[in-house]
C-alpha cells in the first residue's frame, strides 16, 4: 500500500495526529500534494528555513517565520469543518523537547478531530514524546519496490545498450533493492559515468557507504571460491542448492545455517567464498559493536543494522563465533541489567520472522555455550558439524595450498594425522615464508588435535547423531576406534613420556 492510502486511510479515519517515518522528504510531499489535490483538501507546509507555506496564498499571507510554535498555532485559523486541512510539519521532532510545544500539538490533535484538522509530522525516526505517544498514529514511507526501481533506471539510462536485460536486469535490480529513490538515481548514474552501462558493481559500492556510515556491519569483498575448500561437499552441495535462483513469488525463502566445529575447519572460509559463489555481498556483524553504553542503545543499534541487513537483501549474514557473543544472555539480568538478554531475543525473533532473502551463516566452536533456543527449528535450515578433515579431504587440501605458494609437489608431505585446514596452510605458508621443505615447517606446527583434545572430543561426542555432515549426506556419526574411547598409549618409562 502507498504512503497516499494509508495517509488517506488515517485522514478520514480523523487521525488529527499522523508521524510519517521517511527518509525522502521531497518524494513524500509530492506524494501528498497529489493525494490533497485530487481530493481537494487543504495543504500547508513548514519547515525551519523555509517557515509555513499555505498551497494557494502568496508568501506574505503566510508568513510565520521559522517560529515552530506559530506554526502549530496557524492551523486552527485553516480549519473549515468541512474539508481536511493538514499540515506538514518536516523535521519536527528537532522541536518536540519544549514543553510549551508538546502542550500545543497536543492541544491542536485533540480540537482538529472537530474541525478536521490534522498535523502530520515528516521525520526521518519516530522520536514522539510521552505525552503525545497515544495522539499519534505511525505510518512508513516504504522503499522503492523492484517495479520503481527499474522505472528509475530507465528513465537514467535513455541511451540504447546502456541499461542490461534479462539476468543481468535482474542481478541491477537486486543490487538497487534497499536503497531510496535518490540514492538509486544516484548509483545508476555512477554507473553510467564509469562503465558506460548501469552495472551491479558501482551499485554495491554505493550500498557500502551505507555499511561504513553505521559502522555496524561490514561488506566482505574478496576472491574466495568454493573450489578453494577442500572437502564439505554435503555443506557446498545444501547451501547452492537452498541459494539457487528461484521466482519472486517463491513460497519458501532460504534462512541459513549454523556451522559447528572444530577450530581451523574452514567455517569462517566456507561463508566468504559463499557469498562469492551466489554472487550476493557477504555482510559481516560484529555482535560486540552492537553494544552501546547508553541505556537502550544496545537495542536500538541492534534494530538498525538488522534493518540494514534487510535493505542489503539478497545477502549473506556471516556472525562469526556466536557462541561467545550470545555466551552473556545467560544471566544477563544480574550482569548487565539484562542489556545482552534483550538484545539476545531481538536477534532471535529476527532469525524467525524475517521475511528478506538474507541467508544467515553461523559458526560456533564451542556448542555448550549456546542457548539452547538459539538452534530450535525454523532458525536455521539446518545445522552441520565440520569434523577434522579425513585422509581425502587432507590431500584436495593440500593440493590448493601448494599451488596458492608455488611450492613444488613433488617433495614428501609431513605427517598430517589430526591435521585441520588451517593447519596445512600454516605449514604451506611458513614453508614460503622460512623457504624449507614441508617437513621442516611441519615441526613448528601443534595441531588443535593434540592442544585442545578435550574439546574436540567433547565437541565430536555431542554433534553425533544431532548434527549433519559437512562432508558427507546425512548425519554426522564419528566411529571411534573399536567402538569405544581412543585413549594414547602411555610408555611404562617414565623418561619416555
Amino acid at each position: 500500500m502507498t504512503l497516499s492510502n494509508r495517509l488517506a486511510e488515517n485522514v478520514r479515519a480523523c487521525f488529527a495526529g499522523i508521524w510519517i517515518q521517511s527518509c525522502e522528504h521531497d518524494d513524500a510531499l509530492l506524494e501528498i500534494a497529489r493525494l490533497c489535490h485530487e481530493e481537494n483538501w487543504r495543504l500547508a507546509t513548514w519547515d525551519i528555513d523555509a517557515g509555513l507555506h499555505v498551497s494557494g496564498q502568496a508568501e506574505e499571507d503566510t508568513a510565520t517565520g521559522a517560529d515552530p510554535l506559530a506554526a502549530v498555532r496557524a492551523l486552527s485559523s485553516m480549519g473549515t469543518g468541512e474539508e481536511p486541512s493538514l499540515l506538514i510539519l518536516v523535521n519536527f521532532h528537532r522541536f518536540l523537547g519544549s514543553a510549551e510545544i508538546v502542550q500545543a500539538v497536543a492541544r491542536q490533535i485533540n480540537h482538529g478531530k472537530n474541525a478536521r484538522t490534522f498535523i502530520v509530522v515528516l521525520s526521518p525516526v519516530v522520536q514522539i514524546p510521552t505525552e503525545l505517544e497515544k495522539l499519534f498514529v505511525c505510518i512508513e514511507h516504504e522503499l522503492p519496490g523492484r517495479e520503481q526501481i527499474e522505472e528509475i533506471a530507465r528513465g537514467v539510462a535513455t541511451e540504447e545498450g546502456e541499461l542490461p536485460e534479462g539476468v543481468e536486469l535482474t542481478r541491477v535490480l537486486d543490487a538497487a533493492s534497499g536503497l531510496t529513490r535518490y540514492e538509486a538515481e544516484g548509483a545508476f548514474s555512477l554507473s553510467l559515468v564509469r562503465h558506460g552501462r548501469i552495472e551491479p558493481s558501482a551499485i554495491w559500492e554505493l550500498k557500502s557507504q551505507t555499511l561504513t556510515k553505521s559502522g555496524l556491519l561490514s561488506l566482505h569483498r574478496g576472491k574466495e571460491s568454493l573450489d578453494d575448500l577442500g572437502g564439505l561437499d554435503s555443506l557446498k552441495s545444501f547451501c547452492m542448492r537452498a541459494l539457487r535462483p528461484r521466482p519472486a513469488d517463491a513460497r519458501s525463502k532460504p534462512r541459513g545455517v549454523l556451522l559447528l566445529g572444530v577450530p581451523g575447519t574452514g567455517k569462517s572460509a566456507f561463508c566468504k567464498a559463499l557469498g562469492n559463489a551466489t554472487g550476493r555481498p557477504t555482510l559481516t556483524l560484529d555482535v560486540g559493536a552492537l553494544m552501546g553504553s547508553l541505556v537502550g542503545q544496545t537495542e536500538q543499534q541492534t534494530r538498525r543494522a538488522l534493518r540494514i541487513v534487510d535493505a542489503m537483501q539478497p545477502a549473506v549474514l556471516f556472525i562469526d563465533e556466536v557462541e561467545k557473543a550470545l555466551s552473556g544472555a545467560i544471566g544477563s539480568g544480574q550482569s548487565d541489567s539484562g542489556v545482552s538478554s534483550r538484545m539476545f531475543g531481538t536477534l532471535l525473533s529476527w532469525l524467525n520472522d524475517h521475511e528478506s532473502d538474507v541467508f544467515v551463516v553461523c559458526t560456533a566452536n564451542d556448542v555448550s555455550r549456546l542457548p539452547p533456543e538459539f538452534s530450535r527449528s525454523e532458525r536455521f535450515d539446518a545445522i552441520f558439524f565440520l569434523d577434522l578433515p579425513g585422509q581425502s579431504q587432507k590431500e584436495a587440501i593440500w593440493r590448493v595450498y601448494l599451488d596458492r605458494f608455488g611450492i613444488d609437489t613433488d617433495q614428501r608431505l609431513p605427517e598430517d594425522n589430526g591435521w585441520t585446514g588451517a593447519e596445512i596452510l600454516a605449514c604451506c605458508r611458513l614453508a614460503s615464508l622460512l623457504d624449507v621443505p614441508l617437513a621442516q615447517a611441519a615441526q613448528n606446527i601443534v595441531p588443535v588435535a593434540v592442544t585442545a583434545a578435550e574439546s574436540v572430543e567433547r565437541l565430536r561426542s555431542w554433534a553425533r547423531s544431532r548434527c549433519l555432515s559437512a562432508d558427507e549426506p546425512g548425519i554426522y556419526h564419528h566411529k571411534k576406534a573399536n567402538g569405544r574411547k581412543t585413549r594414547r598409549n602411555l610408555s611404562r618409562d617414565p623418561s619416555v613420556n
